[in-house]
């Protein structure tokens, strides 16, 4: 496998760099790249970290899953690209100082056309997708999520319709499930299909990778900005299952003991409710990692001088995820990251 300057041979460790942009300095803007070709055929799996530059257990366990005793032990190739956001990363921060948003939104979305021409951050999107869609099998899209958060998986709704059968979307999803269930985290569906539109979430590494057809999922591990080492363990661990479950490594995946387990026995999915019903700062009444019921006061909204203003409960039926960074709040800003009853089909139709 050759990516950029990483050539690696088989039982061969390699990395190097993939230029994929000229900056306004006449620079060249490059990610690493780390090639692991196994002694024998196999499947690629395909793995990205720190896609927001802060997210530093994300990138530590990408730096750390590829070791060069491990091609001898492989059968097919890992592609791993530990810095997807060299802009982010250069600034501690979560978005490119190309546009200052998000690099996670403007990966192509097959049947999408546009007004305008790309912009860089979106032409780097297009390369790296241009990659992973003809190469890879499967992919892991290693991420973090609020200061204090437990680790989950999240897990896209496949569609179907005018490009993709309905039998064709369930046998992919079946594989999601099985890989993300592999990887040892609780696993989550993602917001309700309107939500993750509204978060222009639809054209996410993992939403781009599933729809041309590559079974994807994104572990959220941890808080950002440091290094968790237990998380960094369930990481590393995690996407070494997901190479046993491919048959990239023998044996079955291990049981993953740094991972937490969910409160609650449910299929979940992400919610981002309740939210602030007025001005204020916000005082949690709930921990990442609790269990809540519908009406569960969860949160108290008071003046600076701590005058009582409104108090917020539980939604819906779940757990905590993490809290909202900060003090200061505003009406209607998202107050949890929860995970919470999942009803609806994992597979749905285009329409929907």
């Amino acid at each position: 496998m050759h990516v950029g300057s990483a050539h690696a041979t088989p039982g061969e460790l390699a990395r190097g760099y993939l230029e994929v942009a000229e900056l306004p300095t006449a620079t060249t803007e490059r990610v690493p790249v780390v090639v692991a070709e196994g002694a024998d055929d196999g499947p690629t799996l395909w793995v990205h970290g720190s896609i927001h530059g802060d997210e530093a257990t994300g990138l530590a366990v990408a730096q750390d899953v590829l070791t060069p005793d491990l091609p001898a032990a492989l059968a097919g190739t890992v592609v791993c690209v530990p810095n997807v956001n060299p802009a982010g990363l250069r600034r501690n921060a979560r978005t490119s100082y190309y546009h200052d948003d998000d690099p996670n939104r403007y990966f192509p979305r097959a049947g999408e056309s546009h007004s305008r021409p790309p912009r860089l951050q979106e032409q780097i999107d297009a390369a790296l997708f241009e990659l992973f869609a003809e190469h890879a099998d499967a992919l892991v899209d290693l991420h973090t999520a609020g200061v204090d958060s437990l680790p989950f998986t999240i897990r896209n709704r496949v569609r179907y319709g005018e490009d993709r059968s309905e039998a064709a979307a369930r046998e992919l999803s079946d594989e999601i499930d099985r890989l993300a269930t592999a990887f040892g985290l609780p696993v989550v569906a993602t917001y309700d299909p309107e939500e993750k539109a509204d978060l222009g979430l639809d054209r996410s590494t993992t939403s781009a990778a599933i729809e041309a057809g590559v079974p994807a999922f994104t572990p959220e591990l941890g808080g950002h900005s440091v290094v968790r080492e237990q998380y960094r363990e369930a990481g590393v661990t995690g996407v070494r299952n997901v190479m046993r479950a491919l048959g990239m490594l023998d044996g079955d995946p291990e049981e993953n003991a740094a991972a937490p387990e969910a409160p609650v026995d449910f299929p979940l999915k992400r919610s981002a409710a309740p939210h602030a019903p007025t001005n204020g700062v916000v005082r949690f009444r709930v921990d990442a990692g609790d269990s809540v019921e519908p009406d569960d006061r969860v949160a108290d909204i008071v003046a600076p001088n701590g005058e009582h203003r409104a108090t917020v409960r539980a939604e819906a039926e779940g757990y905590v995820i993490g809290r909202r960074e900060g003090l200061a709040v505003y009406e209607n800003d998202p107050l949890l990251s929860m995970a919470v009853r999942d009803e609806g089909e994992r597979v749905v139709r285009e329409e929907d």
